[in-house]
């Protein structure tokens, strides 16, 4: 079962068959993932096949990983399975 982690805590943790993977990547559906443990940031970049990407900064017991985080809220056609979907970086460790 894929998790992520940070600070000790996971903040998700999915069944295989609910993850998605691109690039290397995982991508939790955000029913996984402990929300609390997410504050939006302002950060937006843009992917040129996947779309324009929205961060978040993971926080846990008062520390901050600032743009951690990040979901496709609305992305182009060829990246549409990881729509709604959070991936993580930044020392937040994901196994697989």
């Amino acid at each position: 079962m894929p998790t992520a982690t940070w600070n000790g805590t996971v903040i998700a943790d999915a069944p295989d068959e609910a993850v998605e993977i691109v690039e290397g990547n995982v991508y939790f559906p955000m029913r996984a993932v402990r929300r609390e443990c997410l504050q939006p940031s302002d950060r937006v970049t843009v992917c040129h096949w996947k779309g324009n990407a929205n961060y978040y900064d993971v926080v846990i017991d008062g520390k901050v990983n600032k743009d951690a985080a990040w979901t496709y809220r609305a992305p182009f056609e060829a990246a549409r399975q990881i729509a709604g979907f959070v991936a993580f970086w930044h020392g937040v460790e994901v196994r697989r």
